[in-house]
């Protein structure tokens, strides 16, 4: 049973910072992809970035590039994003997600968090 948990989230002002979390049960976090997807109201949910499985290579949607950051812990078992320069336009629920390595699109993930809620202010 694979089963993400994420944690962090919160109402922060334009320009300020949060670290997302993300803890999974079942799952080593170092031997597999690992990514944090968003959804804001009426929105699609979209990719945001994510973290390969034993490379740890990193991947970033271009409206995050330079201000987010993904990183994981393997000691802790536990993947972060960390958020930067926030804007309003961040305003979303944050998901967790895990999947096999290699993989590159949402579909593809196939173990998901219940998400967290970052909210920005202007």
């Amino acid at each position: 049973q694979v089963q993400p948990v994420e944690s962090g989230g919160g109402l922060v002002q334009a320009g300020g910072s949060l670290r997302l979390s993300c803890t999974v049960s079942g799952r080593t976090v170092g031997l597999c992809t690992m990514g944090w997807f968003r959804q804001a109201p009426g929105k699609e949910r979209e990719f945001v970035a994510s973290i390969s499985g034993t490379a740890g290579s990193t991947y970033y949607a271009d409206s995050v590039k330079g201000r987010f950051t993904i990183s994981r812990d393997n000691a802790k078992n536990t993947v972060y994003l960390q958020m930067d320069s926030l804007k309003p336009e961040d305003t979303a629920v944050y998901y967790c997600a895990s999947g096999r390595p290699g993989i590159r699109w949402l579909k593809e993930y196939n173990y998901w968090g219940q998400g967290t809620q970052v909210t920005v202010s202007s």
